[in-house]
Parts: structure tokens; C-alpha cells; sequence
């Protein structure tokens, strides 16, 4: 059972991990000289970075919010497995951290989505992907999996 708890921490924090990352890290899109994100995009010229603040249009906002909301529903989740792992009876289902680590990876999914649906209004086609938008792609079906780990599992002594 000690085995079958460490893991199932380990794939949330890694699902945390990823959606951390994702959503700080400069890269959800590529070109030759510049990279953009949630918050910024940046481009590289004569060996200078120049900055200006992400497009201000409502569906960058809401995919901020989005994965703003997936992190903090992910760190609420790991404080209630924690919480509950000390008082739940035995035989009892840790329910309420399945549910908001769901909900976080549901606020994941849906904030990718809208920026890949959205992404092709402003980027241009030479550009392609980051490793920041595959993270949080990534990042979807481990906080999935683990919601639905944690809804199936039953606390033992």
C-alpha cells in the first residue's frame, strides 16, 4: 500500500511539475528568431532579446486563466491527498482530491484547446509548436489518470 501511495504522489507532483512548467515557460510557439507564450512574446535580432506583452485579445485570457486555474486546482488536490490521508476512515475514497485534480486536468484541456484553435488566427505558418504547449498536452492525461486513480482509491491502514 506504502508503494501503491508514493507512486500515485509522484505521478500527481509530475503532473504538477508538467503544468508548471507549461504555463510559466516562454515556448508554446517557435519561429526562426522568436518564441510566444501566454505572457510575452519575445524576438531575437542583431544578438538583442526584445519583449512585449502577450496579445491582450479575450481567448489568450482565458487560456491564462485556464492554466493559472489547473495549477492551483492541481497544488488544492495534492493538499486534500495529504489532509485526507490522515483523517479519512479506513476504507474511505480520497473522492474529493479525484475531483479537483479532474477539474485541473480539465481546466488543462480546455485551455490548450482554445489556444490551438485560436493559435492560427495570429501565428504565422512558418512557426510551429514549443515544448511548453507539449507539456501541457502532456500534462492533460497524467492529472486524468491520477483524478481517476485517486476516485478508485481506497484508504487502508
Amino acid at each position: 500500500m506504502l508503494l501503491l501511495l508514493l507512486g500515485i504522489v509522484l505521478l500527481h507532483i509530475a503532473a504538477l511539475v508538467l503544468l508548471c512548467v507549461s504555463t510559466i515557460v516562454s515556448t508554446w510557439v517557435e519561429t526562426s528568431g522568436s518564441t510566444a507564450d501566454l505572457w510575452l512574446n519575445c524576438s531575437t535580432t542583431n544578438g538583442g532579446s526584445h519583449c512585449d506583452p502577450a496579445n491582450t485579445s479575450e481567448w489568450i485570457q482565458a487560456v491564462q486563466a485556464t492554466m493559472i486555474l489547473s495549477v492551483v486546482f492541481s497544488v488544492i488536490s495534492l493538499f486534500l491527498f495529504f489532509c485526507q490521508l490522515f483523517t479519512l476512515q479506513k476504507g474511505g475514497r480520497f473522492f474529493l482530491t479525484g475531483i479537483f485534480q479532474i477539474l485541473a486536468s480539465l481546466f488543462v484541456m480546455s485551455g490548450v484547446t482554445i489556444y490551438t484553435v485560436k493559435n492560427a488566427d495570429w501565428v504565422p505558418e512558418a512557426a510551429s509548436y514549443g515544448y511548453a504547449y507539449i507539456l501541457a498536452w502532456v500534462a492533460f492525461p497524467i492529472a486524468l489518470i491520477s483524478g481517476f486513480i485517486y476516485i478508485i482509491l481506497r484508504k487502508r491502514e
